[in-house]
């Protein structure tokens, strides 16, 4: 989906009314901002007037308007004539701090901090409603998709129950690799880190940290619910082989790390890791660095929302659309802010689900019957075994799929089969979704 950016009648009325924008940062995302309003600037009533960040005099760009003011010193900026405040600095602090002060001194602000909105949402909402200031945040899920803009204000006339997605363009970058080159994850890793799609410690995103925090915020704006990050389960990637590829391609599915929050008489459950997905949903036709939402309304079914969801370019898209929503806010008083979460509710990992585990054995007599016997005990039926021929006896990888069990039994059954001495590696599980 494409964000599309109100047109204004002409240059002349925009400029009867601009809006002044200061960016609080000036990296990737804070240059193709500014060169977005520059780019447009003949359409909308957005004028670049202030750039804050540590050692400007290095930032300085020569196609930046001389009239432009540069600085380092946050007092100097909120202390600005600046209506809209761009935080474009990442992490908690001093984001949050400046943040508070921006909509405290009078300025809207507008973020693309997912982990600012994840953690402090509900609080720097409050406050900007109180300070009756615009917070836009569109930019937080999914880059240059308008999935917030699309739950908060095209679906409101559905109750959402659930919101689920791929959410991490890097680990979705990775699985592609390993699932079309057949590439070990350290060398799909190292990939994704020359494409500039990974950090240096990527363990945010492969370990579902990244992907967890925009789930808290996905739930709060889709099914208002108050969902925490660290309430989130994240199982990781790191264990996906090749050979989990070709499992799944027999069980008519492919691998996609998935974000899952989902209301269920009256908890939510909230889940990222890989799963298997079949190869009809859309989840699965999702590849390299995309990103994909698809909500579930009780009376409007299945909406999907997908695009690019990471680079300059798609996020500033949607800093530029918040920009003109804070525009509509100052000149017509219209409130368009995302609403706090309208209640806390027990969060439970504890779902019902068919299962996917993986297990690399010595082989030797015995063994799934061993296995069958723990799973036994713990009430989980298996569904099916799966082994392709070829691989070495002393390290052999077999599927067995499960009927659907509650995480707390399944993860029972797998402490106790840890401890059978033919096991070669620990087992890897994945939920099996429909």
């Amino acid at each position: 989906m494409t964000t599309i950016l109100p047109h204004f009648a002409s240059a002349g009325h925009a400029a009867d009314k601009n809006c002044k924008v200061a960016l609080l940062g000036f990296g990737t995302v804070g240059r193709s901002v500014a060169r977005l309003l520059y780019a447009r600037s003949n359409e909308h009533p957005l004028e670049l007037t202030h750039v804050c960040n540590r050692e400007v005099a290095r930032k300085k760009v020569d196609w930046i308007s001389p009239q432009v003011m540069w600085t380092e010193d946050i007092d100097e900026l909120l202390a600005s004539d600046a209506d809209v405040v761009v935080e474009l600095l990442g992490g908690l602090q001093p984001a949050h701090d400046w943040v508070r002060r921006a909509l405290q001194s009078r300025k809207s602000v507008v973020t693309a901090n997912k982990q600012l909105m994840a953690h402090y949402g509900s609080e720097l909402l409050e406050l900007a409603q109180a300070e009756q200031q615009f917070l836009g945040f569109g930019a937080c899920v999914a880059g240059g998709v308008p999935v917030l803009s699309g739950l908060h204000d095209g679906l409101a006339g559905d109750r959402l129950i659930q919101v689920r997605g791929i959410l991490n363009g890097t680990c979705n970058f990775i699985l592609t690799m390993i699932e079309q080159a057949g590439s070990p994850f350290a060398e799909a890793l190292a990939e994704a880190q020359e494409a500039g799609l990974a950090e240096a410690d990527p363990t945010e995103d492969i370990d579902g940290l990244d992907a967890g925090a925009k789930l808290a915020i996905l739930a709060r704006v889709g099914l208002h619910i108050e969902l925490r990050p660290q309430q989130v389960v994240c199982h990781s990637v790191r264990n996906v082989t090749a050979v989990d590829f070709e499992y799944a391609h027999e069980l008519g599915c492919t691998i996609r790390q998935i974000s899952t929050a989902k209301l269920v008489h009256g908890r939510i459950y909230a889940f990222v890791g890989p799963a298997i997905v079949p190869r009809d949903s859309p989840l699965a036709g999702i590849s390299g660095s995309q990103n994909l939402v698809v909500s579930t309304g009780e009376f409007g079914g299945d909406t999907v929302f997908s695009g690019h969801g990471a680079g300059g370019n798609p996020t500033a898209v949607a800093v530029v659309s918040d920009l003109l929503q804070a525009v509509q806010h100052r000149l017509n008083g219209i409130q368009r802010s995302h609403r706090p979460a309208a209640c806390s509710c027990e969060v439970t990992a504890d779902f019902e689900l068919q299962q996917y585990a993986r297990f690399v054995v010595r082989d030797r007599p015995g063994i799934l019957a061993a296995l069958a016997g723990v799973f036994s005990r713990h009430h989980i039926n298996v569904d099916a075994v799966l082994q392709r021929p070829g691989y070495m006896k002393s390290k052999l990888p077999f599927v067995i799929t499960l009927e659907p069990c509650t995480e707390s039994r399944l993860q029972a059954a797998l402490a106790e089969i840890g401890g059978f001495d033919f096991l070669v590696e620990t087992p890897l599980r994945m939920p099996i979704l429909k």
